[in-house]
């Protein structure tokens, strides 16, 4: 490990989340402009759309893999070399089989990013002995900020889309390669078993994380629906409560290491669980729009540092290689977002939306549950991470 130079390790690792979380954004403004260039209908849309999903879960399932072998480094610069170089071809694509083509390599790409910088960013934590993990996650967010934005302005700009995309291409390929040389060349790097049947805590973590990305993903996709079908907001003002809660959810990760390294890693997990819950409880008894959108501010503080907590405790656990245990983590989290839009139209079809949303609140609660048996320690222990 290449503990003499952390601040350079730590500078490569929030390059790669601000890469992860740029690219991915950097694709939603221009799906529009991929339907009307193919010709296709919002059916076959959704199909290719649904490519990115299935390219990242298999990636995930072999970079787990790979990084338990050869470290996280290849990886990482994989993955970020993979989604610069996809990018733009998705903004060339003139046929369905070729645009799904591209979204599979770009899919792959953000999910072999996403597992390896985890992974790198535990290994960066441990060599620092203090929490690090949600500020890691903030850049994340930071970067789908930035990359909606930047794509939306250039687009916006009446430049062409494969222009715009060489544009935001080029910015990734410069923070990758500032990244490149600062990443720990031994990061994990065990021999072990080529492949590990997840168990024990981390079944728990994982299902864990797929229930916190579900309430994410469904929020993102029917909060506008829920708001405007109470008639607490007008249409046209839908999307403000999901705006609260990313803003809310960056903020608590920009934050979330000092509250941790304050009162320790089970507290945290445990209030950032209630905190969450509550929220979902003001949303869906909220009788007007103020107390609705302080429902979201409470949802994207408390689940903000839910999944960094996560993480760094799938790499601390010792029942099977860290590098795996992320790799199953991530994998449950990513069919979290992807079945939560379609889970959340079959149960809301059942008992109604307002109800399917007090199926989430329900889930949520096994993150206060668990928190004794995910974290361990004493209530009042600071986090101590191991050298």
């Amino acid at each position: 490990m290449v503990s003499h130079d952390r601040p350079a390790t730590r500078l490569a690792t929030r390059l790669a989340f601000l890469v992860a979380g740029f690219g991915i954004a950097c694709w939603a403004p221009l799906v529009p402009f991929a339907k009307q260039r193919l010709g296709v209908d919002d059916a076959t849309l959704g199909l290719l759309m649904f490519c990115i999903g299935i390219g990242s879960l298999v990636a995930m399932q072999f970079t787990g893999v790979l990084c338990a072998r050869h470290g996280a480094k290849p990886a990482m610069v994989a993955g970020g070399l993979g989604l610069t170089v996809t990018l733009p071809l998705l903004s060339v694509a003139m046929t369905p089989p070729t645009l799904a083509g591209a979204l599979l390599c770009f899919g792959a790409s953000l999910g072999t990013l996403e597992v390896a910088t985890n992974l790198h960013a535990v290994e960066v934590e441990r060599a620092a002995r203090r929490p690090l993990m949600s500020g890691f996650h903030a850049l994340f967010s930071i970067g789908g900020f930035a990359g909606a934005a930047l794509m939306t302005f250039l687009l916006s700009s009446n430049l062409e889309p494969l222009a715009c995309t060489l544009c935001c291409a080029a910015i990734m390929l410069v923070l990758v390669i500032i990244a490149w040389p600062r990443l720990l060349t031994g990061a994990e790097g065990e021999k072990g078993p080529f492949f590990v049947m997840p168990r024990g805590i981390v079944l728990l973590i994982a299902g864990l994380a797929a229930a916190t990305f579900l309430a994410e993903g469904a929020l993102l996709d029917w909060s506008a629906l829920l708001i405007t079908g109470a008639g607490l907001v007008p249409a046209a003002k839908g999307g403000v409560g999901y705006m609260l809660f990313a803003i809310a959810m960056t903020f608590g990760r920009l934050t979330g290491d000092a509250v941790t390294a304050r009162i320790g890693d089970r507290p945290t997990l445990f209030w950032s669980g209630v905190l969450a819950v509550v929220g979902f409880v003001v949303l869906l008894t909220a009788q007007a729009a103020a107390l609705a959108m302080a429902g979201f501010l409470l949802i994207g503080l408390g689940a903000s540092n839910i999944v960094p907590m996560l993480f760094r405790k799938a790499g601390s656990q010792t029942v099977m290689p860290p590098a795996l245990a992320i790799g199953a983590m991530t994998t449950a989290g990513y069919a979290g977002i992807l079945a939560g839009p379609a889970a959340m139209g079959f149960v809301s079809k059942a008992v109604g939306l307002h109800n399917a949303f007090w199926v989430l609140a329900g889930l949520l609660c096994l993150v206060p549950l668990s928190a004794r048996f995910v974290a361990g320690g004493s209530a009042g222990e600071r986090s101590r991470l191991p050298a």
